[in-house]
């Protein structure tokens, strides 16, 4: 009996997807039906389509007498149904991502209208546009007008976005049997930290260490992929770190290309 479809099945699989093209033949022109029809619609072979009616008969998906006459069962009805509706889901989720591709935000630095020309460039990590056309940066039309400060959307975007990759400070701390945040040296934390805009804590460890400086980390969850995105945008983050995460860190930023640099912030 039919008890239900995942979407990958729906998608990967020849034979889901042929027994729904098939039930749905069979619901169009029920209940006398012509497998040599659908077998050319479908461009298989009627032999395959009456393998498949065959295994959707013993599924309870069709019913037939035996003959010509083929009627699909209410569990072929929620089949379809069901595979329909993922499939819709799907192409709602392709839609978004096109949409999505298509039409890009960004910081309004000025007022900006519907039309408008402008030029790209990137700031704290976030795009920006501003009005007019400069030579070698990458520019765009407005299609959804802003005030400054505000999200404006933006198409047709051509050129470089000139950005360069940000490079991960790391300063390890001792894990607690080590002795902890009480190994670290504050001064040499404080004079890491400083000018640092982004600044991320791994571990009880770092977090505490980070505290007994005043210094509350923006980011203690996820830090791994937080900084590596902020490096794709430019972004130099600094991960103060337990020394027990620090080779999965290492390794993440090393498949990421991404460069980094290790501060000893231990005492003596």
């Amino acid at each position: 009996m039919y008890q239900g479809i995942e979407m990958i099945q729906a998608l990967k699989s020849k034979k889901v997807s042929s027994k729904f093209q098939i039930l749905v033949e069979v619901a169009a022109h029920q209940p006398t039906i012509r497998q040599k029809d659908i077998a050319r619609k479908m461009d298989i072979t009627p032999q395959a389509v009456s393998e498949y009616v065959k295994e959707m008969v013993e599924e309870g998906l069709i019913h037939t007498d035996g003959k010509k006459m083929y009627v699909v069962t209410r569990e072929g009805v929620n089949f379809i149904l069901a595979v329909g509706k993922e499939m819709q889901e799907y192409l709602d989720h392709i839609n978004k991502i096109v949409t999505n591709i298509s039409v890009w935000a960004a910081i309004a630095k000025e007022d900006l209208e519907e039309g408008d020309k402008v030029h790209l460039f990137m700031e704290n990590g976030l795009l920006c546009a501003l009005k007019g056309e400069v030579e070698g940066m990458a520019h765009a039309n407005v299609v959804i007008p802003a005030k400054k400060g505000e999200d404006v959307g933006i198409s047709n975007i051509s050129g470089i976005i000139p950005l360069d990759v940000g490079k991960v400070l790391i300063c390890p701390v001792p894990q607690v049997q080590d002795g902890g945040s009480r190994k670290v040296s504050p001064d040499a934390l404080r004079e890491a930290v400083k000018g640092v805009d982004l600044i991320c804590a791994i571990g009880i460890e770092a977090y505490v260490a980070l505290g007994r400086i005043n210094v509350e980390p923006q980011v203690a969850y996820g830090v791994k992929e937080a900084a590596v995105e902020a490096a794709h945008r430019g972004i130099s983050p600094l991960i103060v770190c337990v020394e027990d995460e620090l080779p999965s860190l290492l390794r993440r930023l090393g498949e990421e290309g991404i460069g980094y640099e290790i501060l000893d912030v231990k005492m003596g």
